[in-house]
């Protein structure tokens, strides 16, 4: 299996994280885990059909699907033939090109893109990511909401704040928090507060030295002890953080 990463144009990197292609090695199936990122997908399917969602859907060829915000990690079927390109928007960016009723609907979640909203197939086909620029640049909008500042808040303090303190730092209600994070993000402030600190907890364990304890990490890391980090870390990714 192949992965390429590619920045997007620079008017679009406060919004989009990357454009993404994956392709099988023309060989052998392949089982690749996606670890969830906070982020969402637009995905096409150029090659063989790919079964993902840990074999609950099929990525059929030609079409284009819009993948939701993940709370767990999934498994994708890579076949030999595969070649699938993606879109991947930052969190609380999708809504800057597209209005969509609650990311909330989705999470976890793969569904098919309709024709008449997505990009064009046969561009994405010939011109690739510099159609996906040309694209967006197109649907480029003003905001639709103020979560920009309060994710980055997030993550700047690594996901160790708390839900209370964000809202009071932002004047923003919880209830509106609430609201606001499950319609553009996908998940609660909570949640992502949580996978936010997932996601610089993770790299740490993976190159921990041989001084460091796995309960040094966790409180570093703002959990209460080892085995709450160890059910946050195996519940994201599927394995215990000795396993990483």
């Amino acid at each position: 299996m192949l992965y390429n990463q590619i920045n997007p144009h620079p008017e679009l990197k406060d919004y989009i994280d990357a454009y993404w292609a994956v392709s099988g090695n023309g060989k052998e199936l392949k089982i690749e885990k996606i670890l969830p990122d906070t982020c969402v997908d637009i995905i096409f399917n150029l090659g063989d059909d790919c079964v993902t969602d840990n074999g609950r859907y099929t990525l059929q060829n030609e079409k284009v699907y819009l993948v939701g915000t993940m709370k767990g990690f999934k498994e994708n079927k890579i076949k030999p033939n595969a070649n699938l390109l993606g879109i991947r928007f930052k969190p609380g960016a999708f809504s800057v090109f597209y209005k969509f009723g609650s990311l909330y609907e989705i999470t976890d979640q793969t569904i098919e893109l309709e024709k008449k909203i997505a990009p064009d197939l046969q561009q994405t086909i010939q011109y690739s990511t510099t159609y996906f620029d040309h694209f967006l640049l197109g649907k480029l909008a003003k905001p639709k909401h103020g979560l920009f500042p309060i994710i980055a808040d997030i993550q700047k303090n690594k996901g160790q704040i708390n839900v209370n303190i964000l809202a009071q730092r932002h004047f923003i209600t919880i209830r509106q928090l609430e609201r606001y994070f499950k319609q553009y993000v996908g998940v609660s402030p909570k949640e992502f507060i949580n996978l936010v600190r997932y996601q610089y907890t993770l790299p740490i364990i993976q190159h921990k030295s041989p001084f460091q304890s796995l309960s040094d990490i966790a409180f570093e890391c703002g959990y209460y002890d080892h085995a709450h980090m160890a059910n946050e870390i195996k519940r994201y990714t599927g394995l215990p953080p000795s396993r990483i």
